[in-house]
């Protein structure tokens, strides 16, 4: 039992759902090269459209949450 963070695949399937975060956005598993070189990406839907962006992985938001799956 555990729980991972959703890879981009997942997110855009998670949106295909519902509407999720509207006004906040949620960190999402970064590849590696990306994570090497201190970046992490986040996920949101704006304008009735989901966008992918990116920070340094230091970066805090108090509004930005972790989108994950369990397994069980």
């Amino acid at each position: 039992m555990g729980v991972e963070l959703l890879t981009e695949e997942q997110y855009f399937e998670l949106q295909q759902l519902g509407e999720f975060d509207p006004k906040t956005s949620s960190w999402l598993k970064t590849p590696a090269e990306i994570r090497k070189l201190g970046g992490a990406i986040y996920g949101d839907r704006r304008y009735n459209r989901v966008f992918i962006g990116r920070n340094g992985a230091d970066s805090y938001y108090s509004g930005r949450g972790f989108r994950c799956w369990l397994k069980v």
